[in-house]
């Protein structure tokens, strides 16, 4: 559930420091705030396809809720985060639209988990994300992306109108702010870490 990398420590060390990343995605609908997250969060220039919206993409982008929208990702968006030295995130934003959905199976591979960010006025465009990390086991947390002008609800309300499974998690986020996106992060890693180590034992016994 993560890939490792060797890097130099030094022009006449001979040793290498392995250093692990873990592998996050960043799901959920058109619009929601993924490329936002990863780039608030990323130490580094995040890298981003996006490309602007045409009139033939309206036949197939619903934009309601969304009409200042004016890019789309359509291949993937990365960023990283170092948790200590040795360990850091890595993020992949996957697209919105079903028509990418093929390139989702290849971002999954080695994930260790996914925040699947949620809408309150679009909040059924996050069910396939929820379905997709569900049907193949992979732990998640919704974040609820906290728009100006959107009705607030509880996460509790959240989790029972997306039927999650009980104990995953539901948290309360802003998009933009840093310190918000890496909270998220730290409850899906320990969440994730959780459920590894749970089904680890459950193999075992």
């Amino acid at each position: 559930m993560a890939y490792e990398h060797s890097e130099r420590t030094g022009v006449d060390d001979d040793t290498d420091d392995t250093a692990l990343a873990l592998k996050i995605l960043v799901a959920g609908g058109f619009g929601v705030g993924k490329t936002t997250l990863v780039g608030a969060v990323s130490e580094i220039r995040p890298l981003r396809t996006e490309e602007r919206l045409s009139r033939a993409g309206e036949l197939f982008d619903d934009t309601g809720g969304v009409d200042r929208k004016t890019t789309t990702t359509v291949a993937m968006d990365f960023g990283r985060v170092t948790i200590r030295s040795g360990l850091s995130l890595h993020l992949f934003g996957t697209p919105g639209q079903d028509r990418f959905w093929f390139l989702w199976d290849e971002l999954a591979r080695g994930a260790l988990g996914a925040v699947v960010l949620a809408d309150t006025r679009r909040l059924e465009d996050c069910f396939p994300a929820v379905d997709y990390f569900e049907h193949r086991r992979i732990p998640f947390v919704v974040a609820v992306n906290r728009f100006t002008g959107a009705r607030t609800h509880s996460a509790h309300d959240v989790s029972h109108a997306l039927d999650l499974d009980r104990g995953t998690p539901v948290v309360l986020c802003d998009a933009r702010d840093r310190d918000s996106g890496k909270e998220v992060l730290v409850r899906l890693v320990e969440y994730a870490g959780r459920m590894h180590t749970a089904r680890l034992l459950d193999t075992v016994g």
